[in-house]
């Protein structure tokens, strides 16, 4: 289930609102001609002759007038309806049955009449019925409300398909009593192959409220304690360092440390809001970590979010962070999850704690002169995508494939340097490790020279581009040395081992080119172009920023 908004419910009537069963389908068939595999309303309607077809209608109200008369509201229908009009929540039923059947059905309903639903689109509506889409467009335009902020409840594959064409969250309700139902020939008015899925599949409609509530917008102050519980259950996996779990209740974490000899710690937030937003507070917390020799293990998150959000939109964003925190071995140890109105969109702030033995540790001061400057993949990975992402129809305007833009767009899965920094820890003679982030390389080579008190010498015609960033800032007018480039690691080694570790970042699929050389000791870059000296760019803004500051985008947080 991934986040969604809830203004307006929409339910299916026969076997949804009623106990199923009540309609004889086989009968009907049977009494009206309808061939097998067809469905009921659409033979009828495809019926030349005006009078067979008024009097084949006759029967088919017949036998929905018999079963009306019948029929028994399913268990908790009554209360799930009332209680969403007690929320303020529009409901309203669409149906293939007549308006009058429908009403004599909620004869028996005791505690409903037609006039506790908003609206009722029955068969009779100038519209196209399920599994087409109209009737569902039909009663939200008449409701107001968007119809992706819709849920649709039905028993049967015509509500999910005509749901999932209108564009509504589908909830699909299991009959209580299947062999029943397939008796009464429910299945075979639904039983065509079609590729709609339902967002969510319950066995009664008991849970409709529930799926209701993570839908709609929580009030201010933390998240609440029965939904974190339900989160927590399984979303942390087994860590025997891990002493205290993150509970309800648990207001810290508890770590032992005594196998490890240093801790090391680093904090940093996510202030945009995007589909890989777990994979953003990990990675660009456990970069920086494994850039000190260290391994990422723990991760403590305080997730703000701005009024408005839904339980599942914040329920989304957690399971996206603990899946993150599995794909890459770190351990999601606690935090703090509030909804307030000091943000305007969610903002997430990972703390991680990463472990390594003290001989290990990496520390930039340890650069000496000598030492070979590597780069891993290419510059400006992270930028390439994030453009591809925000400008893909700017991009293909500009003369690029919707083939080459989604192939931007996935060099995003490629902006975590965990991989090569575990590489390059095993090998000797590495004397420093630093991740490229916002400003690109331009700034990062900068950042690392000032760490480490070293002049570094760099040749520009070594620097990898790849072929998806030189074509991205070409079409945009961009350099790629000031793009910025989560996914690219630094790494200093010394000369005489610098080769065999180029050959085993290779052999672990990791692209490698030495691009300089660490020269004597103060600050600053000594750029080569074609061996002659060149001057090296400097960028007051990353180049993204500054690419949606000309008003060809909207504006991004690049706070990485």
């Amino acid at each position: 289930m991934g986040p969604y908004r809830i203004d307006a419910v929409l339910f299916d009537f026969d076997g949804t609102l009623t106990n199923p069963g009540a309609l004889d389908f086989a009968a009907i068939r049977e009494a009206v001609g309808c061939p097998p595999g067809e469905l009921i309303l659409e033979y009828l309607e495809s019926l030349d002759d005006a009078a067979e077809k008024a009097g084949k209608y006759a029967l088919l109200d017949a036998f929905e007038a018999d079963a009306a008369a019948g029929s028994a509201p399913a268990r908790e229908a009554e209360a799930v309806v009332s209680g969403l009009r007690a929320l303020g929540i529009p409901v309203g039923i669409v149906s293939r049955n007549s308006r009058s059947a429908i009403e004599r059905a909620l004869e028996n309903f005791p505690l409903l009449s037609p006039s506790d639903f908003d609206v009722i689109v029955p068969r009779e509506a100038p519209v196209r019925p399920k599994p087409a889409p109209d009737s569902v467009l039909l009663a939200a335009a008449e409701l107001g409300v968007d119809p992706g902020r819709v849920l649709f409840v039905g028993d049967n594959q015509l509500d999910v398909e005509a749901g999932s064409a209108a564009g509504t969250f589908t909830v699909l309700v299991r009959p209580e009593h299947p062999s029943a139902y397939e008796a009464a020939g429910g299945p075979g008015e639904a039983g065509r192959a079609v590729p709609a899925a339902p967002d969510v599949v319950i066995e009664h409609l008991g849970e409709v409220p529930l799926v209701v509530r993570m839908g709609r917008p929580l009030p201010l102050g933390k998240f609440p304690n029965d939904l974190l519980a339900q989160y927590l259950d399984g979303a942390v996996d087994p860590d025997p360092a891990l002493l205290i779990e993150p509970a309800v209740g648990e207001d810290v974490a508890a770590v032992d440390v005594r196998a490890e000899e240093v801790l090391v710690l680093k904090s940093d937030p996510i202030t945009f809001a995007t589909e890989e937003l777990g994979e953003y507070v990990v990675l660009v917390n456990a970069n920086d970590i494994a850039t000190s020799g260290a391994t990422p293990r723990w991760l403590l998150a305080t997730a703000l979010f701005p009024p408005g959000s839904t339980p599942s939109e914040v329920v989304h964003a957690l399971r996206d962070l603990a899946a993150a925190c599995r794909r890459h071995g770190v351990s999601l140890c606690g935090g703090h999850t509030e909804i307030t109105d000091a943000v305007t969109r969610p903002l997430v702030v990972g703390t991680m704690a990463g472990t390594v033995e003290h001989a290990a540790l990496l520390d930039k001061r340890g650069m000496r002169e000598g030492d070979r400057v590597l780069l891993t993949k290419g510059v400006a990975v992270e930028g390439t995508a994030i453009i591809a992402r925000e400008m893909g129809e700017r991009l293909i305007e500009s003369g690029m494939s919707p083939e080459e833009v989604g192939a931007c767009r996935d060099l995003l899965d490629r902006i975590g340097i965990l991989e090569e920094a575990e590489v390059a820890r095993a090998h000797p003679g590495v004397s420093a490790m630093h991740d490229v982030t916002e400003g690109g390389l331009a700034t990062a080579l900068r950042e690392l020279s000032t760490a480490g008190g070293r002049v570094i010498g760099v040749d520009i015609d070594t620097i990898p581009v790849l072929a998806q960033t030189a074509r991205v800032c070409g079409l945009l007018g961009l350099d790629p040395l000031g793009l910025i480039g989560s996914g690219s690691l630094l790494i200093c080694c010394a000369d005489a081992h610098h080769a065999a570790l180029m050959a085993g970042l290779r052999s672990a699929g990791i692209e490698v080119a030495c691009i300089g050389r660490v020269l004597e000791p103060g600050a600053g870059v000594e750029a080569s172009r074609g061996g002659a000296s060149a001057v090296w760019p400097s960028f007051e803004v990353d180049e993204i920023a500054r690419l949606f500051q000309q008003g060809l985008a909207g504006l991004i947080d690049l706070d990485l």
